[in-house]
């Protein structure tokens, strides 16, 4: 990862956008890091893998409150009964 301060990606914002490209780029300000840019790539990748992560996890707890006896059933009546 390449750190860069806010007044060097304004003094070469086109060389800056070229090295996203490739990897990404933290942008620090006052000595800290303010944001980091990736390419859209790297982005898709990393959403594709939280929703993975995501789903497995769902996919977790729905095993295991299935092997504790929760069944669709229940969970409405749970769900519901709260919001009533």
């Amino acid at each position: 990862m390449i750190y860069l301060s806010a007044s060097e990606v304004k003094q070469n914002f086109t060389e800056f956008l070229d090295q996203a490209q490739k990897e990404p780029v933290t942008i620090q300000g006052q000595n800290e890091d303010l944001v980091v840019v990736l390419s859209v790539v790297e982005y898709q990748k990393l959403k594709g893998l939280l929703k993975r992560e995501f789903q497995e996890f769902c996919d977790q707890v729905g095993k295991e409150a299935g092997a504790k006896g929760m069944t669709e059933e229940k969970l409405n009546e749970i769900i519901f009964n709260d919001l009533e």
